[in-house]
């Protein structure tokens, strides 16, 4: 496997469609987005480049494998399972047994300790690995189905996807693709890892939403058009001053030319993705995917020549 994965921008293009994370109930409403804005006559999965970050990372699978009609009837119709293997990102299945709120206390406080995302990384990197140690070792298989069970196809499509993780023994950032030898199933499962780190091989990962933020909208650099979605409302536990927040990288991205639309989650559902609350939740997932959907159709008109 290519470990030499990171750090170029996709190379310059039309259009880019930057997937955020926001866990069980942000992967619903970025399919309810998706399928809204595509009922409205408005489709973001044909862009050139999809760029997902933990649950986004699911969605950007989802929606390049199956119809965004397909992907929201299947959001709204699937029962809640009842157990799952505790982990992060973006599928219908209970994430961990903590709250939401103790996984924003331990990330608040390693953030707090840290000089930079640099460091950031590494000591997020460094806490995975405790848990890993003192873990059975099964953990990264079970992900690996639930995972797998969440994806209509285990194919890298043709189309460009990047998918963000972030090397939990350097804290270097990682972006996977179809061409860096990792299967697709696997890419995403270290993106959506932000608890125990996920095994590749001999390497372990931990979640795309510490390369940065949620969104890592900065790899979209060299794109005319860009649109951000971003469950989060581009809200970041860093400090303004690393220059890591969705806004600075939305205001580099037009300083060097490319037009950038966001939507972020509006009145009705942005209580869901308050920071502490349980986006984990898998009974959140029905809620957010229709207030997702209601959004992108109201959104569609607006968008339409940005995208077309």
């Amino acid at each position: 496997m290519n470990k030499n994965l990171n750090l170029q921008a996709p190379a310059a293009g039309e259009r880019a469609l930057v997937l955020g994370g926001g866990g069980s109930a942000g992967n619903a409403w970025l399919i309810g987005v998706v399928a809204g804005l595509f009922e409205a006559g408005v489709d973001v999965t044909n862009a050139d480049v999809i760029i997902g970050t933990s649950a986004g990372s699911t969605a950007a699978a989802q929606i390049t494998s199956a119809t965004p009609a397909e992907l929201l009837a299947a959001t709204l119709a699937a029962p809640p399972p009842r157990t799952a293997p505790a982990g992060s990102g973006g599928g219908p299945a209970p994430m961990r047994p903590a709250t939401n709120h103790n996984h924003v206390e331990r990330l608040s406080a390693i953030i707090g300790a840290a000089k930079d995302v640099a460091d950031m990384r590494r000591r997020m990197g460094a806490a995975a690995l405790d848990l890993d140690a003192a873990s059975d070792g099964s953990w990264s298989a079970q992900w690996r189905t639930t995972v797998a069970s969440r994806l209509p196809s285990h194919h890298w499509p043709q189309q460009s996807v990047q998918i963000t993780a972030v090397d939990a023994r350097t804290g270097e950032p990682v972006v996977f693709d179809r061409h860096s030898g990792v299967d697709l199933v696997d890419a995403i499962a270290a993106s959506c890892a932000s608890g125990l780190p996920y095994r590749i091989g001999d390497n372990l990962y931990i979640d795309g939403g510490f390369r940065s933020n949620a969104e890592n909208a900065d790899l979209a650099a060299g794109y005319a058009r860009v649109l951000v979605l971003s469950p989060f409302g581009g809200k970041s536990l860093q400090p303004l001053a690393w220059g890591t927040h969705l806004a600075t990288q939305i205001d580099e991205l037009r300083a060097r030319g490319s037009r950038v639309e966001t939507i972020f989650p509006d009145n009705n559902s942005r209580h869901i993705f308050a920071f502490g609350g349980n986006v984990m939740d898998p009974s959140m997932r029905p809620p957010a995917a229709r207030a997702g959907y209601d959004q992108g159709k109201a959104l569609a008109a607006r968008l339409a020549e940005f995208w077309h």
